[in-house]
């Protein structure tokens, strides 16, 4: 029996080894380079033709939570099903802490793409920047905790931001739910420093963007008898704000209107959390003069949970969400966008937040994302969907506030 081995050395068989292996690597080293030079010409996920919304309802939006998918289809996915699905608005997570892991080092790859394919599905997108990087804040320390001596930098990374987006994002929301401590570096809520912080950021988008809207707010839902040092009063904060002239600062309100278990007609109060919470925010910024700056929705909804105690049932679920996407269009002249949380989450969080999505992570359409696509097609509500929504009660709540 001959060895494979011995058929390598035999006589006459070597050179043609030797001249085999050279062809079959540079063969090899054939493929490699252009398959690399197919990555470089040729995108794995191709943007697409420009799309359009079909909608009767130009404030539907969503928040979508992109900030942690990875792949580039799944991306491209989700936005189309937003746009499927009859929304217009999207609100998307940016961390300063994801784009600039070194201080002057941006890395707009992620952004890139997210920002690129929302463009294409013709979807208007918010952007949420926040979270510190660890070279802006102390060692150890939570994302939210943004040093005095790192508004600056903060500011300087929204105004390289909106330079490189500003014609494609045309609205930035400063921050995230200044008035909770989780929010906030674990530190005492202040509107003081919040108001600073929006001066710094305002002044720099400006310089480089003046056509860029700037958004502040996006306070928490926090009713009077809620708070506590670590979640101080929505309305008190904005009342603080004001005084701190934060208001001089944005221009425009975010606000996060969660319903709970309360209906979307609910009337406003507050000593309690629903959608219509949004009115008195928006009564304070007349009460203040500031009747000129419009407001965003950029987090509400409601939950489906069988079990978490602020959860209402799927279908109650689908009533509310429609009622509201409805109500802020007929009575809130104000409001610009009406963007629920969540769409989509890129995997399962094991807990009542899988029940705010409208698509499971592997893009199975839930009863709600049915109900809003049926809604934004036709404009159709069930039978009695308005017949609560009374202009005589909403402006009976207005003139109580």
């Amino acid at each position: 029996m001959v060895s494979a081995t011995s058929c390598f050395l035999a006589p006459g068989r070597k050179p043609q080894l030797q001249a085999g292996r050279r062809a079959f690597l540079r063969g090899l080293v054939g493929l490699v380079c252009l398959r690399l030079l197919a990555s470089e010409q040729l995108p794995l996920v191709p943007i697409g033709p420009p799309q359009a919304v079909r909608t009767t309802n130009d404030l539907i939006g969503v928040h979508t939570r992109l900030t942690d998918e990875v792949e580039e289809w799944k991306i491209k996915r989700t936005l189309q099903l937003v746009r499927e699905m009859g929304a217009r608005w999207v609100v998307e997570f940016f961390p300063w802490a994801y784009l600039e892991p070194r201080r002057a080092r941006l890395s707009w790859e992620h952004s890139d793409m997210v920002i690129a394919h929302a463009a294409a599905q013709g979807l208007s997108l918010i952007a949420r920047l926040g979270w510190a990087p660890e070279w802006a804040r102390p060692a150890q320390s939570a994302p939210s905790l943004l040093p005095d001596e790192s508004f600056a930098s903060f500011a300087q990374f929204c105004a390289r931001f909106v330079e490189r987006y500003g014609t494609t994002v045309r609205h930035i929301v400063v921050w995230n739910e200044p008035n909770l401590a989780a929010e906030w570096g674990f530190q005492a809520p202040s509107a003081l420093r919040y108001a600073r912080l929006l001066e710094n950021t305002y002044t720099a988008v400006k310089a480089v963007s003046p056509t860029t809207c700037v958004l502040g707010g996006a306070l928490a839902p926090v009713p009077q008898q809620l708070s506590s040092p670590d979640a101080a009063c929505d309305l008190k904060f904005l009342r603080e704000l004001a005084a701190a002239g934060g208001l001089e600062h944005m221009d425009a309100f975010a606000i996060h209107a969660y319903g709970w278990r309360e209906p979307a007609a609910d009337a406003p109060a507050e000593n309690k959390v629903n959608f219509r919470r949004a009115e008195l925010l928006r009564a304070l910024l007349e009460d203040y003069g500031y009747q000129e700056k419009p407001c965003f929705i950029t987090e509400a909804g409601w939950n489906d949970h069988p079990r978490w105690a602020k959860a209402v049932s799927p279908s109650e679920r689908i009533r509310q969400t429609l009622r509201a996407y409805a109500l802020a269009k007929a009575h809130w002249p104000w409001c610009q966008a009406v963007a629920m949380w969540a769409f989509r989450f890129p995997w399962r969080q094991n807990s009542y937040l899988d029940y705010y999505a409208f698509v499971t992570p592997d893009f199975a359409p839930r009863a709600i994302y049915r109900a809003v696509q049926q809604y934004a097609l036709t404009g159709e509500l069930e039978a009695e969907g308005l017949s609560a929504l009374l202009p005589a009660d909403i402006a009976t709540a207005h003139s109580a506030a």
